[in-house]
């Protein structure tokens, strides 16, 4: 079996990475741009609730900036939406902590409910799911480019310690 070279090699993984960067992108754009067209003030610490969630105009721009990342990583594709989504992912886990804390003891600038740090929580998993996958594990496949990778950078390290050991 020849490989064919003219194609990535993580094109199979590719279409992971796209598909929940560009899904997830589009759910936060269609979000964003319900709570613009309501006409909400910017940093309203009360917020309207629109599709469940409370939000404000500062939340609605954000939700748009953040999609439309994600939408731009699903077009890239490959390793850099794999990153974009695991980056994107954290972020998303780290705003619901924040916000969480913000809610009962500071000022709420994102208009944030228990609802909106649940949606945060859930969706920041499941796009760090759809970053990681194919690209953390100990049972990656033989074929897997990333387990590929990670052998040659330890083949290289070895080589290189073997030479400084034979020369010192």
């Amino acid at each position: 079996m020849d490989l064919d070279t003219t194609r990535p090699a993580d094109r199979r993984l590719s279409v992971v990475y796209r598909v929940g960067a560009g899904l997830t992108g589009l759910v936060l754009v269609g979000f964003g741009i319900a709570g613009l067209l309501t006409r909400l003030p910017l940093f309203d610490t009360q917020g309207e609730v629109i599709a469940g969630l409370s939000t404000n105009g500062a939340l609605s721009f954000l939700s748009i900036a953040i999609g439309s990342l994600l939408l731009g990583a699903a077009v890239l594709g490959g390793s850099f939406a794999s990153t974009v989504c695991t980056v994107v992912g954290v972020g998303f886990v780290v705003s619901g902590l924040v916000n969480l804390y913000l809610m009962s003891a500071g000022p709420n600038i994102l208009a944030f409910s228990m609802p909106n740090v649940i949606f945060s929580f859930v969706v920041g998993i499941m796009v760090m799911t759809f970053g990681m996958y194919g690209r953390v594990g100990s049972h990656l496949p033989v074929d897997n480019p990333y387990r590929r990778r990670r052998e040659e950078r330890r083949e290289r390290r070895r080589r290189e310690r073997g030479a400084i050991g034979a020369t010192g």
